[in-house]
């Protein structure tokens, strides 16, 4: 009866559960810690045109800033995925809020760009190992028909974090010359879901099998299956009092080299592809349209409310995703919402006055962020348990390291070519990760998270279908 252990059958067990309250207050309490999150590398978008000005920093010192968070955040994707896959998640995760709270707290207090610096990148150091583990720990408890959904709502809303930002910068950067550390500090609130983290999310009982701890993983599961109305099977119950408190000794040491290795090693190029060229592409949106906007001639009252409503847009596209995620192959309607937004931004880059630039750039927040819960599902769901957080964490770190020297680019773009060349550019990198993830990446919709990590073939069917009672409405 041990068998009925293993992780197919545990898994399976996540699967046929109905959603109850133990994901709905999973999906709240992550969703707060990524909300604040957002806040937090958003933030400085919003209060780069005041800083400008009360510190007098050029474009290259604006651009190093934003470099050396990258910088940090290259280094919170490795760490939190090797420490989530080595040590756990949720221990993982709660050093994560920890760290990212500090930088938060640091953000207030400089007097310096190099102080500023030094917090920025312990700020995104926190936050980004804590969105890695926050991603996998969400699809490794989730039914798999609901799997992209409650990833999706998830992120509409953490997405909430970019209009607290945009909005926050709005009313209070331009009235008091303190009000840029209010916007550098919001991030301090995600100690508030850590809390919840603490109290309601256990260990992911998918990593405690790969660590050979059936016991604790079978007890946790149990208690999952009762908060949603559903008694474990009698065998399973029987071959978990045999098992008793046994812990079985841990898989070996996970490496860096497993990702490099077949078949992860596909499944690696593929994902990192489509981080580097979806972030560039965000971020250098987000990061650099407000200042874009200031320099072509607006004043900084305007460009603070055009951002604050392009901000706004963001939570509305990660909702246009629910229905979509679970639907249809992932690989594909993200080409799609490629597509859209390649041609939405070569629009945005041939427009200057206010109200098309409201109306596009509204629309090109709207594609970005529905295309998030695709890139994040995906880039987790493709790995198995054991480099689950690795895989993700060190192909999202990739995307950070080229991000470093995006501002630089960006800036160099802007300076040489001028305002539509860059939205040309963005428009170009936008299209190549689903592309990429289209023409080489395994199919993951509608499979279960085991039998996902083990599709070779691009266009595979399921082969593991989850009850059709348990798909969210």
């Amino acid at each position: 009866m041990s068998g009925m252990h293993g992780p197919v059958a545990l898994g399976s067990r996540l699967d046929r559960l109905p959603l109850g309250s133990f994901h709905h207050r999973l999906v709240f309490a992550l969703a707060g810690m990524i909300l604040f999150e957002w806040v937090e590398i958003n933030a400085f978008a919003f209060v780069a045109p005041t800083l400008r000005e009360q510190w007098g920093m050029s474009l290259s010192t604006m651009a190093l800033i934003i470099g050396i968070s990258q910088l940090g955040a290259f280094g919170g994707g490795v760490l939190g995925g090797y420490l989530a896959d080595r040590c756990g998640r949720r221990r993982t995760m709660l050093v994560s809020v920890t760290v990212y709270c500090v930088g938060s707290a640091l953000c207030v207090v400089v007097q310096t760009p190099w102080q500023l610096i030094a917090a920025r990148f312990t700020a995104h150091l926190g936050a980004q190992a804590m969105a890695v583990v926050a991603i996998v720990v969400l699809i490794e408890f989730v039914p798999a028909a609901a799997r992209g959904r409650l990833q999706t709502w998830k992120v509409a809303i953490g997405a909430l974090g970019i209009p607290i930002a945009a909005w926050t910068g709005y009313l209070v950067v331009p009235h008091w010359t303190w009000g840029w550390r209010l916007v550098l500090g919001l991030g301090l609130f995600g100690a508030v879901f850590a809390y919840l983290v603490h109290r309601w999310v256990p260990e992911s009982p998918r990593w405690l099998l790969s660590r050979g701890e059936t016991a604790r993983a079978e007890e946790i599961v149990r208690s999952i299956e009762r908060s949603c109305g559903v008694e474990p099977p009698e065998a399973v119950k029987e071959a978990a009092d045999a098992t008793g408190p046994e812990r079985h000794p841990a898989s070996s040491r996970v490496r860096f080299a497993e990702l490099l290795a077949p078949p992860n090693r596909r499944r690696f190029a593929v994902v990192a592809t489509m981080w580097v060229a979806g972030l560039f592409a965000y971020s250098a949106f987000n990061t650099w349209t407000p200042t874009f906007l200031s320099e072509s001639g607006l004043d900084l009252d305007d460009t603070l409310l055009l951002s604050a409503a392009l901000a706004t847009a963001a939570p509305v596209g990660a909702v246009l995703a629910v229905p979509l995620i679970d639907r249809w192959d992932r690989r594909r309607t993200q080409l799609g919402l490629g597509v859209l937004l390649a041609v939405t931004l070569l629009l945005f880059g041939l427009v200057r006055s206010p109200v098309p630039v409201l109306v596009l750039g509204c629309l090109v927040s709207l594609l970005f962020q529905a295309s998030v819960p695709f890139l994040q599902v995906y880039s987790a769901e493709v790995f198995p348990t054991r480099v689950r957080a690795l895989g993700s964490g060190v192909a999202n770190a990739m995307s950070r390291i080229f991000n470093f020297g995006a501002p630089l680019l960006v800036a160099a773009v802007f300076s040489g070519l001028g305002y539509t060349a860059v939205f040309a550019m963005l428009a170009v990198i936008g299209l190549i990760g689903g592309t990429v993830a289209v023409l080489f990446g395994p199919r993951t919709t509608g499979l279960s998270l085991e039998a996902a990590a083990t599709t070779d073939t691009p266009d595979a069917p399921p082969t593991t279908a989850t009850p059709k009672e348990n798909v969210l409405p």
